[in-house]
């Protein structure tokens, strides 16, 4: 029988250990495909913080390293300065790059880093327990504003390609939301295109990747993904804000 579909070699064999609905896998799934084609799994590197893709490593064919909360853009400075062929490349979730790690990735992305930077953007902290995050909405309620967010009391979402988008340092910020199939492969071009820049030399890649997190949010997995539609998109537009 002919094989149509299957694990891309970017990927061990490992389980996924993630909730049902959850984007990590797809997102991972991505990355794999990406390594594959490229043919860069023995030169990339990949650090992975603290947060729901904290096994990470388990999962992807390539080097992984392990970084402290928030701090995945400082270590990535580090090994692509020190090793400046190899492919280097952070996976953060929004409660790690937004919040503690705020400071690291506005100054890797001005100073022009050459690493590409995948972006988690599910608005709630997943692993820690559903606490707000710094990309909660307005009204949504979590764990810590269970009457919602409130700006008066918590300020409002941040929005990082748009905030990244204003300095001089990045060459490519995207924000994309896979909630179908066509907006699947609009996520893995644009991921793929992050890893190309990079090979091309060119500086600091992020891609935004709006994903739903039907756990902490107590919706089903196929409303997650319209709830996305309807209420992330919004406030966080999908689109290209830097291609240069």
């Amino acid at each position: 029988m002919e094989k149509v579909f299957e694990r891309p070699k970017g990927l061990t064999d490992a389980e996924f250990h993630y909730c049902p609905g959850c984007m990590h896998s797809i997102v991972h799934r991505i990355v794999g495909e990406v390594l594959d084609e490229l043919n860069i799994i023995q030169t990339t590197i990949g650090v992975c913080p603290v947060g729901c893709a904290v096994f990470m490593y388990e999962y992807m064919s390539c080097d992984m390293i392990e970084a402290a909360h928030g701090r995945a853009p400082a270590v990535a400075t580090g090994v692509k300065r020190v090793m400046p062929e190899q492919v280097v490349f952070c996976y953060q979730g929004d409660g790690d790059l937004a919040s503690i790690g705020t400071a690291e990735i506005i100054h890797a992305a001005a100073r022009g880093e050459k690493i590409s930077v995948i972006f988690i953007n599910n608005t709630t902290y997943g692993m820690t327990g559903g606490q707000m995050a710094p990309t909660t909405l307005v009204g949504q309620k979590a764990t810590t504003c269970p009457r919602g967010r409130d700006p008066e009391v918590n300020g409002y979402p941040i929005r990082v390609c748009e905030m990244l988008a204003t300095l001089d340092g990045p060459s490519y910020i995207e924000r994309v939301a896979p909630t179908s199939p066509a907006s699947i492969a609009k996520t893995k071009k644009a991921i793929k295109h992050a890893f190309e820049n990079q090979l091309a030399g060119k500086s600091f890649s992020l891609v935004e990747v709006l994903c739903t997190c039907p756990t902490h949010w107590k919706i089903s997995a196929i409303d997650s993904l319209k709830w996305v539609e309807e209420n992330m998109t919004p406030v966080y537009p999908p689109g290209v804000f830097v291609d240069r």
